[in-house]
């Protein structure tokens, strides 16, 4: 068995069930003792430790998530060539988050898995790939064709690598949402688009109903939303979301903990599992977790989702 979906993503995600999310890889890393302290993130362990990888993908896999998101949310050309890795070779990390995600999804099949399990092939902002929190703000000082010359050759690695949907994932602002959209024209695999908010606003400021109509006639994406976002905001841009565009909705926000650059994650999770039917009820039809979102939660989430 290779792992591989009977169901195209788009058909299973339009669906009225839809699908169950992963949570956070790099809290699950951490989990296990990895240290991400890197610029590279968790896409370091593409190279160094690609087992630990499947081993994430799978437990969340097995905790009841339908869709692993790939290691390659801070995999990029620039950030690999700082590390002194070229090229070609970094074409081949990238490429290897989609297949690891795989074989996790191999695995659990062979466990006794009985769902379509699909995969997610990562490609988070320009901020990521400068990894100094810009991803929080946005608004670079590039422009939307300098972005797009940015994402585009990356996002065709990650094509091409034969994932089931591209996630472009935890985006700060419209201007690199117009990019993004232009990126992933004619690379013949769907996408969803998720912005990072904050209130009903992008973190750069734009209002999300002006956000989401960006996605609204784009072929390639089947799913807009929110990820990487405290809780308490998801109900309120789910809702938008669905007006606006008539397309699925995807969420996956944060546990709702508070993240400083220099002193870590404070504060108690906010992230209340049975709070997925209530979005379900306003659209959303791809449900999960980001950071600090752990195995044991998605477990809760899944079986609330599927109840």
């Amino acid at each position: 068995m290779t792992g591989a979906p009977t169901l195209p993503f788009a058909e299973a995600l339009a669906s009225a069930s839809g699908l169950v999310l992963d949570g956070g890889l790099a809290s699950r890393l951490e989990a296990a003792g990895h240290d991400l302290d890197d610029a590279l993130w968790s896409a370091r362990l593409l190279a160094e430790r690609p087992d630990a990888l499947v081993e994430a993908h799978l437990d969340y896999f097995l905790a009841g998530a339908d869709v692993a998101i790939t290691a390659s949310y801070q995999a990029t050309f620039e950030g690999f060539a700082r590390r002194g890795t070229g090229a070609g070779r970094a074409a081949e990390l990238m490429a290897s988050s989609v297949t690891l995600a795989r074989e996790a999804a191999r695995r659990a099949r062979a466990g006794g898995v009985e769902r379509d399990l699909y995969v997610a092939a990562s490609a988070g902002p320009y901020g990521a790939m400068l990894a100094d929190g810009s991803e929080y703000r946005g608004r670079y000082g590039l422009t939307v064709d300098e972005l797009e010359r940015f994402h585009r050759p990356r996002l065709e690695v990650l094509a091409a690598a034969g994932p089931d949907v591209l996630a472009l994932e935890t985006v700060p602002d419209a201007d690199e949402a117009r990019a993004l959209l232009r990126a992933v024209r004619g690379l013949g695999v769907p996408a969803w688009l998720s912005y990072t908010v904050d209130g009903d606003r992008t973190r750069a400021g734009q209002p999300l109903e002006e956000a989401f109509a960006l996605a609204a006639d784009a072929a390639e994406v089947v799913a807009v939303g929110v990820n990487c976002c405290a809780p308490a905001d998801v109900a309120g841009a789910v809702r938008t979301a669905a007006r606006v565009t008539g397309k699925p909705v995807v969420a996956y926000p944060n546990s709702g903990e508070s993240w400083d650059a220099g002193h870590g994650w404070s504060g108690g999770s906010a992230f209340d599992p049975a709070a997925v039917t209530g979005w379900h009820a306003a659209g959303a039809r791809l449900v999960g977790g980001c950071c600090r979102v752990g195995p044991s939660t998605i477990a809760e989430l899944a079986r609330a989702w599927r109840a």
